[in-house]
């Protein structure tokens, strides 16, 4: 009897057991789950998102807008100046100012990114959009113009730095893609809203001023919005790790960064936590990184991957295809195609269809097979286009096939990807530095695309230069295939580790 007792006694104690590691297993799983839903509030998410995101779209709205302004400026019936009789320099100078301003944007970028931080930068941005738009609006002359539109191409260099850092660096890293992303998104708005001041104000005398100075208002709302958002969290710790700031202080504001940019009803363990672990990644950070820094080790790879994806962005053709948009549309028919701003509008809204395409999937199929799918998509476009030049231009069809191919592959591979993988894969030391000099080779190319374009074009022909930027794209598809890792899902300190390995 006393032992048939003493077995009824250990199989309850292991009943009590059971249940304990049962209660114990339930409320892991709760934790897990509390963790996981209360890691951000999209709420607390997009005022962080949307201002420096804002700078991107002032990008892209510039783009569009000097499509048709250009247009409106050698009117002599609807420029309403004494100066619309601009040579083809000039007005090559008009459509490209922006670009020398922003190269010049990102050199300034380069040396005061990390001294100002991303929140500062982007507000600099703000001020030279403000400013730039002030001038193209308001000029008396061609050189008043011309001076607008590099003052624009300062806060377009500084935006397209500050904004994919701060966007990165602030964002939960379950849904960093689906924003950084979502970046791009913005910048073909822009792009389209563009078009469509220039559309509407096409005919009206002096239209090309409201088109030029539209930005203005929307470059005092990023101002605005990134004067009211905090710091960086991982800039103000960087920062006191660097010696310039107070390790306590800095910490404190971090949190309280991170609780303004989480949500107040995220939990303070989860706020802690994250402090530290960027702090450990930092540990080894004690002085400024050096020039020569950014080409060794991890941030020498990192540089590869990010310069080779910007890089890849723009010679593959990227800023000529649209050049032929107009041509290949009126060929097959379109009505639309007789107005050049129609077709620009119509391409603008398949380019932001495709990319909103690209933010939907990113976070959920990854970099890599967006990459690779939309390289390759990209290819097919452009020999397509050289065969349509050498052999099928009776075929119209087949050109705007290819077109739409071309800019669909483009908008949910480089177009996106490229700028999201560019503010993850550089280690948080160099982070600023190698950041610019993307940012930098990044201009520098589409600059020297866009120049070369036409003695090219005379060179090897239509078909060829086509043909020429298909052969780069198979480069660029070996080049994501061997060198660009995925990152999806991974946390700033996990892809510098991945890269360090």
């Amino acid at each position: 009897g006393r032992g048939r007792g003493r077995e009824r006694e250990r199989e309850r104690e292991r009943e009590r057991e059971d249940m304990k590691q049962a209660d114990a297993h339930t409320q892991l799983l709760e934790s897990s789950e509390l963790k996981e839903t209360k890691s951000y509030r999209w709420s607390s998410v997009i005022a962080p998102f949307l201002f420096p995101a804002l700078g991107g779209l002032l990008y892209g709205y510039d783009i569009g807008a000097t499509s048709s302004a250009s247009l409106s400026l050698e009117s002599s019936s609807l420029s309403g100046t004494n100066w619309y009789d601009l040579s083809s320099l000039q007005i090559g100078l008009v459509e490209s100012g922006s670009l020398y301003g922003a190269l010049i944007g990102s050199l300034l970028a380069f040396t005061l990114a990390d001294f100002l931080g991303r929140r500062r930068e982007l507000i600099s941005a703000a001020a030279f959009y403000i400013l730039g738009a002030g001038l193209q609006a308001g000029a008396s002359s061609f050189v008043f113009l011309l001076t607008g539109r590099l003052v624009y191409g300062l806060g377009i260099g500084m935006a397209m730095h500050g904004a994919p850092m701060y966007i990165a660096e602030t964002c939960p890293e379950e849904i960093r893609g689906t924003l950084v992303s979502m970046k791009e998104g913005l910048i073909v708005l822009g792009m389209l809203l563009g078009y469509l001041t220039g559309y509407l104000t096409v005919d009206t005398v002096g239209g090309w001023r409201i088109t030029y100075g539209v930005g203005a208002p929307i470059a005092v709302v990023v101002a605005v919005g990134m004067w009211w958002l905090p710091s960086s969290p991982r800039w103000l710790l960087l920062r006191a790790c660097k010696g310039k700031a107070d390790m306590k202080v800095s910490q404190e504001k971090a949190m309280a960064a991170l609780r303004r940019l989480r949500g107040k009803e995220i939990e303070e363990h989860a706020i802690s936590s994250q402090v530290e672990e960027t702090l450990q990644s930092l540990q080894s950070v004690h002085d400024e990184a050096s020039f020569l820094e950014i080409f060794e080790g991890s941030s020498l790879k990192a540089l590869i991957i990010g310069g080779g994806l910007v890089l890849f962005q723009q010679i593959t053709g990227q800023p000529s295809v649209l050049y032929y948009a107009a041509s290949i549309f009126q060929s097959a028919g379109f009505s639309a195609a007789s107005d050049a701003t129609r077709v620009s509008v119509i391409l603008g809204f398949f380019k932001l269809l495709m990319t909103l395409f690209a933010v939907w999937k990113v976070d959920k199929l990854g970099r890599r097979p967006l990459l690779i799918g939309g390289v390759s998509g990209l290819i097919c476009a452009l020999f397509l286009l050289a065969l349509y030049y050498a052999f099928a231009q009776g075929a119209s069809a087949l050109a705007v096939v290819a077109l739409l191919l071309y800019v669909g592959s483009y908008q949910v591979s480089f177009g996106p990807i490229s700028w999201l993988m560019v503010s993850e894969i550089f280690p948080l030391r160099t982070r600023g530095r190698a950041l610019s000099i993307a940012v930098l080779l990044n201009f520098a190319s589409n600059a020297v695309v866009t120049f070369a374009f036409s003695p090219l074009k005379e060179l090897l022909g239509t078909a060829g230069t086509f043909l020429m930027f298909g052969i780069i794209g198979v480069v660029a598809l070996l080049f994501v295939i061997f060198k660009v890792p995925e990152t999806k899902g991974l946390s700033l300190e996990e892809i510098e580790a991945k890269l360090s390995a």
